[in-house]
């Protein structure tokens, strides 16, 4: 049986993170700055450029990291991407994750996972559960009340690869994430309380 460990995505790791974002598709456009910049800078901003802003908030010494890799059997094969909610701007500007809750979108004490990357081949095998659980851990151990995703229902219907990034709502239950909110019919709200 293969063996999944997850890792802090710190500068040492930074050329396994950039093997499971890989040199095309969506995942190496991204450079998981998405989640990260307001829209109108993340459209206008080249790919080299999203890589140089990974890079710096991945060599930035701080703790917590901006994310964890997964590894199977050693080989680095996912990526998600966590940390306070407060921090990622086009979170906080949807509509979508707001939808009928009443909170401050500006509260840090609340962290959210908003990004899963598996590397092709490796689907399939348990990795975005690994790191959905792996998120829960992180998330408790700095300090957060609560971290929230929001993941795409994956039954019914195929997903194209790219809406996926927000992770399955199976991966989030079997980490403990309970609904809380379900904006359209795919997405949903989940959390986890401290």
């Amino acid at each position: 049986m293969a063996s999944i460990t997850v890792k802090p995505a710190t500068a040492a790791r930074w050329e396994h993170l950039q093997r499971v974002l890989g040199q095309r598709g969506q995942a190496a456009k991204c450079q998981c700055q998405r989640a990260i910049l307001p829209l109108r800078e993340f459209w206008h901003m080249p790919r080299e450029a999203r890589e140089a802003f990974l890079h710096k908030q991945v060599r930035a010494a701080r703790t917590p990291p901006p994310g964890l890799l997964a590894y199977l059997d050693g080989e680095p094969v996912g990526w998600c991407r966590l940390g306070p909610r407060a921090d990622f701007a086009p979170l906080r500007n949807s509509p979508v994750p707001w939808a009928g809750r009443d909170e401050d979108k500006d509260d840090a004490s609340t962290w959210a996972v908003v990004c899963f990357v598996v590397r092709a081949g490796y689907r399939r095998q348990g990795i975005s559960s690994a790191l959905a659980q792996a998120a829960v851990a992180q998330a408790r151990r700095h300090g957060a009340v609560a971290l929230e995703g929001y993941p795409m229902a994956t039954d019914g219907g195929d997903i194209p690869w790219g809406e996926l990034h927000v992770g399955a709502v199976g991966a989030f239950r079997a980490a403990g994430f309970r609904e809380v909110a379900h904006p359209t019919p795919r997405r949903y709200v989940m959390r986890i309380d401290f």
